[in-house]
């Protein structure tokens, strides 16, 4: 066994081990923890395959942005455990049979992969991971690529118009009542009399107050 195959295991067993934390942690601030760890990992074994491009995607976007904010919002929520832990053992024994058969299916096309690659000898051509995904990406791939950046976009705009709140403090005014208001509505003219002013009293003399 060389150092390739044992850091795969290494790393493959840290992942399961991380992965299965995920959903035993009693606190989530914990599972957000381990789901990070399990991504890093994800990333090593990609590494692993030489696609260096997948791994610092999964870190950078996964780790540094998607999971970051999940901790975030985890800590901010105010989550009952008590509630979520409720039926977890009933329910663990048909989850663990599903997660066998997942694994069998995974295992069976890996290692049909494997054989293969073992058949097709061990020269590989020089060619870059980053151009070759971007091409199949842009080409064969191109309308579930639009599809999934328009299913992003809705996502977004309704997570940001589900939160959005008013606030009765802040002195909003709307852009569209901005945009439709006329010049007689932002000035009204008055007509008023004209009026003199009074004129102011003489000064008394002080001798004129003693008499």
């Amino acid at each position: 066994m060389n150092v390739t195959t044992g850091l795969f295991y290494v790393f493959s067993t840290v992942l399961l081990i991380a992965a299965f934390r995920v959903i035993t942690a009693r606190n989530p601030v914990h599972a957000v923890l381990f789901l990070v760890l399990t991504f890093f990992q994800a990333a090593m074994i990609w590494m692993l395959l030489k696609a260096e491009f997948l791994a610092i995607v999964l870190v950078l976007v996964y780790v540094g942005a998607v999971m970051v904010l999940f901790l975030f919002v985890v800590m901010m929520m105010d989550i009952n455990m008590e509630n979520l832990r409720q039926g977890f053992w009933k329910h663990f024994p048909f989850a663990a049979l599903v997660g066998v058969i997942i694994a069998l299916e995974m295992s069976a096309v890996l290692m049909k992969g494997f054989r293969g690659a073992e058949l097709a000898g061990t020269a590989e051509p020089m060619v870059s991971n980053t151009k070759e995904l971007g091409v199949v990406l842009f080409t064969q791939y191109i309308y579930p690529l639009e599809v999934a950046a328009a299913i992003l976009l809705v996502a977004m705009i309704a997570a940001i118009a589900l939160t959005l709140r008013a606030r009765k403090d802040s002195k909003y005014v709307s852009p569209g009542v901005q945009v439709r208001v006329k010049a007689r509505d932002r000035m009204t003219v008055l007509k008023m009399d004209a009026t003199q002013v009074a004129p102011e009293p003489a000064p008394v003399a002080a001798a004129e107050v003693k008499a």
